[in-house]
């Protein structure tokens, strides 16, 4: 059974990520350590007592569609209950409208917990904080003032529209029309795709973003605009009025996550004999609601990025504690009578280690974006420019990264239980069932492989990223000057990935400027793993630093794993003729 760990999250908050000095310098008001501890105690107790024993319930029964209802499976709908009544929803809201307006490290911290107790139920929240971020940055004081505050809270769900079946993550093929109506609203017409939690019974109204082209609009990207869209309509005393035309037509069966209702919703095809037409209000300006979005999909990365390091943990935890208890040969290292538990063999350790460094660093890696994000809102000017375009370099980053490490070692966790592993009744092979959807959704790691190099390279003309490198390679030499020997060849295997790392980032840039972006975009996947486990690094010494009981598992990611970057580095440079010669053999004629 999954069991938050309380310690580590706060650990990495604060000494890693950097909330303690931002806490002690007065960043976020009157908050400080006390409040933050309680916060991520409660927090880890509803993930472990109330979120995790229904997650097996969940996975085995799964969320149901019939007559256009989907029903979650047992005491999901209550946990959902208990969990609003707990102010979770509300943790990083605004607090004009409800919210207790906490740091974004603080809720991305939570939203682990509960993503490591239940992806299937961790996800819906996530849609919905997205929600509220958009309308609150984009939407008219009307519709905030007639949903944000029920949005906030929780009583209310929010969703994001974007993929219909011709149009995956090429947006400029959407088809999903808009229709002014002549009183300030608009009628909806198209079918949307892969919704999460697009209908369910959490709530007894859901709001649904959903992207569309009005009449005349601009081809491509640059004519498609963002809507409201809710379940039922809502009279200006908040008061719930007729349905509109929305309704979910078929839920997938898919690999993972099977109580997350994934639907596929169809707006204005005259549901239960309504005039055909959903009802929608425009959020922001005409053709701009891309931008929109992207306010909404941005902090939905990070969030699945959260997903990616809860998924890592849960099975981290569970396989180590098979490893103790499961008994099989002998090992040197076990004195007890008869097999050895299997956690005395060095392949296990070494798969159980491999799990434990790559699930600390994509934590490592996401709590520090939301920390640049949560610096972004507090400071001004060149300060805040700053922390923005280190939000932005970390995004994709924490997106990507922390999904494949979800998937890598939820899968060495299904290796370290052995045959039982590949055997449902062990939970082990559940965890890689979940996994394996969060490297594809809010953007593929491919996709934001592309967006970290040849948009966030570029960043400050280009030297925002060195500067990144340049304070990850202080902690190198921090390293070195700590005399500490437990790190035995830390500081020299950090040295050579930030020189390895340099090199790659340079020759890219480069590319980029010279006009060979077919050639950029060849490393640009081997490039952001490179990067990624390079920061890794750098962030467990930092740890290791800070607390000299992490050394240990610094050394050995350092002397271990982070070899890769230099294969990774000849990838990105030497990598591309090779792909561009043999990619031609998969083009049919």
């Amino acid at each position: 059974m999954y069991r938050a760990p309380v310690e580590d999250i706060a650990f990495t908050l604060k000494h890693v990520a950097g909330m303690k000095s931002a806490l002690d310098a007065g960043r976020f008001g009157d908050l400080g350590e006390d409040l933050v501890d309680a916060v991520l105690g409660e927090a880890g107790r509803f993930a472990t007592e109330e979120v995790a024993p229904l997650y097996k319930i969940g996975d085995q029964q799964g969320a149901v569609l019939k007559d256009a209802a989907v029903t979650t499976p047992p005491g999901w709908k209550e946990l959902y209950r208990r969990w609003i009544d707990g102010g979770w929803n509300a943790l990083s809201g605004p607090e004009a409208y409800g919210g207790q307006a906490l740091p974004t490290m603080l809720g991305v911290a939570a939203l682990e917990m509960w993503n490591s107790a239940a992806m299937a139920f961790g996800i819906g929240p996530t849609l919905t904080m997205g929600a509220v971020e958009a309308l609150d940055k984009h939407a008219s004081e009307n519709l905030k003032a007639k949903y944000l505050e029920k949005l906030v809270s929780g009583e209310w769900m929010g969703t994001m529209n974007l993929t219909e079946p011709q149009a995956g993550s090429d947006l400029a093929a959407l088809r999903a029309r808009a229709e002014p109506a002549g009183d300030g609203s608009y009628r909806i017409f198209g079918q949307k795709i892969f919704i999460t939690y697009g209908e369910h019974d959490f709530t007894d109204n859901i709001i649904h973003l959903v992207l569309a082209r009005l009449p005349d609009a601009p081809v491509g990207t640059r004519g498609i605009s963002l809507f409201l869209v809710p379940k039922f309509l809502v009279g200006d005393d908040g008061s719930l009025g007729a349905r509109n035309d929305v309704f979910c037509s078929g839920l997938e069966h898919k690999l993972g996550i099977h109580a997350s209702p994934t639907c596929t919703m169809i707006y204005g095809d005259g549901f239960q004999g309504a005039k055909p037409g959903a009802v929608g209000w425009l959020i922001g300006e005409e053709n701009k609601g891309l931008a929109c979005m992207f306010t909404m999909m941005n902090n939905a990365r990070l969030c699945v990025g959260m997903q990616g390091v809860a998924v890592a943990e849960a099975a981290t935890q569970k396989a180590i504690a098979y490893a103790n208890e499961r008994r099989q040969g002998k090992a040197a290292s076990y004195a007890g009578a008869g097999m050895a538990p299997i956690v005395h063999h060095p392949d296990v350790q070494r798969n159980l280690l491999t799990m434990k460094a790559l699930t600390q660093i994509a934590r490592a890696i996401s709590y520090s974006c939301a920390h640049a994000i949560d610096l972004a809102r507090v400071s001004d000017g060149d300060e805040a420019a700053h922390w923005r375009d280190r939000a932005n370099l970390l995004t994709p980053l924490a997106k990507a990264f922390s999904t494949d490490v979800g998937v890598d070692v939820a899968s060495l966790g299904v290796q370290v239980h052995g045959g039982m592993g590949f055997i449902e009744e062990t939970g082990a092979a559940a965890f890689y069932r979940d996994a394996r959807i969060a490297p594809i959704y809010e953007g593929t790691n491919g996709i934001q492989a592309v967006d970290l190099v040849m948009r966030k390279l570029p960043l400050g003309g280009g030297d925002h990223v060195h500067g990144y490198i340049a304070e990850l390679a202080v902690v190198a030499n921090a390293v070195r000057t700590s005399n500490l020997e437990g790190f035995g060849r830390t500081a020299d295997a950090l040295d050579a990935v930030f020189g390895d790392l340099t090199q790659a980032t340079r020759f890219l840039q480069k590319l980029a400027a010279d006009g060979r972006p077919d050639e950029a975009l060849a490393g640009a996947t081997p490039y952001l793993r490179l990067i990624s486990l390079a920061a890794g690094g750098a962030y467990l010494a930092q740890g290791a630093l800070a607390d000299h009981n992490r050394i240990a598992l610094c050394r050995f990611f350092a002397e271990n794993l982070l070899g890769e970057v230099s294969a990774l580095k000849e990838r990105v440079v030497d990598g591309a003729e090779s792909l561009a010669v043999a990619g031609k053999t998969l083009i049919s004629a």
